[in-house]
């Protein structure tokens, strides 16, 4: 899927956003990561939809033009169409987005940061005190899932403010500068409730590009 995570950020943001997380976490026994990923999902379905539906236009205006809406004519232009269609909208991310009901981005998204807040073990830390900070490029959607030991004591209402500031980074175009603010914020939350200890250890990747 277009939106490649791998090029989205440089490697002079990629070094200044592992910087901020270094930082951060001096302050503090929390663990931040940030995480960046093409798209949440494939979305297979709004492929197979957007397929039908243009190769369906298409086929009905080829039979119409040249064969007099003759049926014998649309249906081998449709089978014919069909792929190619399905494979434009594979390839045009703005046209594939629009086939896709805000409902299932939510989900989808929602979905993404549980199995990563999992896969990357944030959930394993010793004082269950892991942030995630997903991207999701294709979606334009920001999602920040805490850990038990963190919502116990920060309400979630607060993490609606490192979307929002990532999420307007995302938009003007300043995701790193952006990013960088929201790994602060997390820090100094973290710091006010789990502050520093002996002995704490870098336990989790201090960026994750997927």
């Amino acid at each position: 899927m277009a939106n490649k995570s791998s090029n989205f950020f440089s490697a002079d943001e990629q070094q200044r956003i592992e910087a901020a997380v270094e930082a951060a976490e001096k302050q503090t026994s929390g663990e931040i990561v940030p995480m960046v990923v093409g798209a949440a999902y494939d979305y297979p379905r709004a492929e197979i939809i957007g397929g039908g539906f243009f190769a369906l236009a298409f086929a009905s205006l080829f039979s119409w033009w040249w064969w007099s809406a003759s049926l014998w004519a649309f249906l081998p232009a449709f089978l014919l169409l069909y792929l190619p269609c399905k494979w434009l909208v594979r390839f045009i991310p703005a046209l594939k987005k629009q086939l896709i009901a805000e409902v299932e981005i939510d989900a989808e998204v929602e979905e993404k940061a549980m199995v990563s807040f999992v896969e990357q073990g944030l959930h394993h830390t010793r004082d269950n005190t892991g942030i995630l900070i997903l991207i999701c490029l294709f979606e334009h959607r920001v999602e920040v899932l805490a850990d038990r030991g963190i919502n116990a004591l920060v309400p979630k209402e607060t993490w609606q403010e490192i979307v929002a500031t990532v999420t307007d980074g995302l938009r003007r175009g300043q995701a790193c500068d952006a990013l960088c603010q929201a790994i602060e914020r997390c820090g100094e939350l973290l710091t006010e409730q789990f502050p520093v200890r002996d002995g704490d250890t870098d336990e989790l990747p201090n960026l994750i590009i997927d």
